[in-house]
């Protein structure tokens, strides 16, 4: 009942696995590997294994920390919404009403998530195995890892599916489970690189002492989930949650969200007690005021929570023990913003088409752009509020004695530009998603996959570059080209702390004002205005052709 016979991994298998997608995806991930292998193959009929050792280590190190990563990013996408998305289908009392035991459903669930990741997985270790002839690698330390990163990708599987089974919605499945996901990816990534000269703790760790605790971690979530589907709280009305506000308030814990007072109404402001004033629109207002809470403040809360306390070890670090480490805090706050901002926009209109109200929303006497600026400006206010509580930290080491960055004031107006512009293009790309397709999944992941590959490949592909081609030109030509991403341009911008006081500081501020800027900096919010622009125009055209062809 729980392998063989388990009908949940039958038909999950049956349909994922004989997907379109699901093939080409194994085609371009196994290419990939296979064009950077090639790239980075001596082109010398003998190899030389003691002078080329440190180059191939370093080859395969990050080989397996960008398959790592990317495993880290995939891994949500397939597990967040697998009882989420039975949740939005009604089908989950249905699940819930079969002869199928609890955790025969999670386990199943779980191994038909996984799968076409382990396939992704284990297909690369051939390509892996043509390293070993480069030296500086053993084929233990290479069996560890993947025994690792296998735990890992199930233990990250496991987190998303209990995600999955908190929310009625994907979208917030998918949100809470990166938040989770990242940190602990991250942890992982800077383990492996520290203890890269000390390869036999490294090879014990890995074999032993991480997939241990990754098993007892998705062990006691199988279990909780378990529990939940025997008793399930969000059973009646279609499989839809009905929560009360304010019972939700009495009995959270930790931080609540009051919407009458000031942070919170700014990007949650009290539900509409009298008669709406005349040249308002009802679509922004009904956006701010009701769909948020539709299915409570949960999501918001622990993404608040999970946020706000990881930024105060990484602000503590790169804004006060090491400043020039400021840009990392920048890429911190940017990198939340890439998980958030496209989750509020990318349901604005494939939301309407799921609950089949989009029509009852185009009969309206609204305009096209009326039904679009509420839900676009909406999901901005809240992406760039939420984003606004990690910013605040700049501003104070910015502002406030002992004015460590006073001097480097362009820098910092770089810093809040960039992360500006990050908000508005992160929110502009899901819109466009979100009108461009019909299904709030679709939109969702093509959102994300579309900012990775704008904000992090460039950097990706500089590093691959640096590694492969020190000497080339190609290095600087890639360089050139990765204005694109904002982590580059954060990094681009230079942090001087000569340390002046008084009148002196803020005559060196003004000077650094007026004859400086950066190129990258520049190039990345000149193309993104652009960008932006250009979105927002074919968002209207697109839009309103499909209105009135509806009509």
């Amino acid at each position: 009942m729980y392998l063989l016979e388990n009908p949940v991994l039958q038909r999950e298998l049956l349909v994922n696995l004989r997907m379109n997608r699901a093939f080409f995806l194994l085609l371009f991930y196994v290419a990939m590997l296979g064009l950077v292998v090639l790239a980075a193959w001596p082109a010398s009929q003998k190899l030389d294994l003691v002078g080329r050792s440190e180059e191939a280590r370093r080859l395969v190190n990050m080989f397996f920390l960008g398959q790592y990563v990317l495993m880290s990013l995939i891994a949500p996408s397939f597990a967040a919404g697998a009882i989420s998305g039975e949740k939005e289908r009604k089908t989950y009392e249905m699940l819930l009403a079969s002869p199928m035991r609890p955790m025969a459903i999670v386990v199943g669930k779980l191994l038909a998530s996984l799968s076409h990741l382990g396939v992704l997985v284990f297909c690369s270790l051939p390509i892996v195995m043509l390293c070993l002839p480069l030296g500086g690698t053993s084929l233990y330390e290479v069996l560890a890892t993947y025994l690792a990163m296998t735990a890992s990708v199930i233990t990250f599987g496991m987190i998303s599916l209990a995600c999955g089974s908190y929310f009625t919605r994907t979208v917030a499945s998918l949100v809470v489970s990166y938040l989770i996901i990242l940190p602990l990816a991250l942890v992982g990534v800077l383990f492996y690189v520290i203890f890269e000269a000390a390869a036999e703790f490294r090879l014990v760790v890995l074999s032993l002492v991480f997939p241990a605790g990754c098993l007892a971690v998705s062990g006691f979530l199988a279990r909780l989930v378990g529990r939940r589907l025997m008793h399930p709280p969000d059973v009646g009305a279609e499989a839809q949650e009905v929560v009360d506000l304010d019972d939700e308030q009495r009995e959270a814990v930790g931080m609540i969200i009051r919407n009458d007072h000031f942070p919170d109404k700014l990007f949650a402001p009290p539900k509409r007690q009298d008669f709406m004033a005349d040249g308002l629109n009802p679509v922004y207002d009904k956006e701010m005021r009701s769909e948020i809470f539709g299915h409570g403040t949960l999501m918001l809360r622990l993404v608040i929570q999970m946020s706000m306390l990881l930024a105060l070890l990484v602000m503590a670090v790169c804004l006060y023990i090491k400043p020039p480490w400021a840009a990392w805090y920048t890429s911190y706050a940017l990198l939340f913003n890439m998980l958030v901002g496209p989750v509020f926009a990318a349901g604005a209109i494939t939301s309407e088409r799921e609950r089949q109200t989009l029509e009852l929303l185009l009969t309206t006497a609204l305009s096209p752009w009326q039904i679009l600026g509420g839900k676009l400006v909406s999901s901005l206010r809240i992406s760039m509020v939420l984003t606004g509580f990690l910013t605040w930290p700049l501003l104070l080491a910015w502002l406030l004695p002992p004015w460590t960055y006073l001097v480097d004031t362009p820098t910092m107006i770089g810093y809040l530009a960039i992360i500006l512009v990050t908000c508005l293009t992160t929110t502009t790309l899901a819109m466009f998603a979100s009108v461009f397709f019909r299904k709030t999944s679709v939109s969702v992941l093509t959102s994300y996959l579309v900012v990775i590959l704008l904000f992090a490949m460039p950097v990706a592909a500089k590093l691959l570059c640096e590694l492969l081609f020190p000497h080339s030109e190609l290095v600087e030509q890639v360089k050139r080209a990765a204005f694109v991403s904002p982590f580059a341009a954060a990094f681009s911008l230079p942090l001087h702390f000569v340390e002046p006081t008084g009148e002196r500081a803020v005559a060196t501020a003004a000077a650094q004002i007026v004859s400086w800027w950066p190129w990258t900096c520049v190039a990345f919010l000149a193309f993104y205005a652009w960008l932006d622009a250009t979105l927002l125009w074919l968002i209207t055209r697109l839009f309103h052709m499909r209105w009135r062809l509806a009509q």
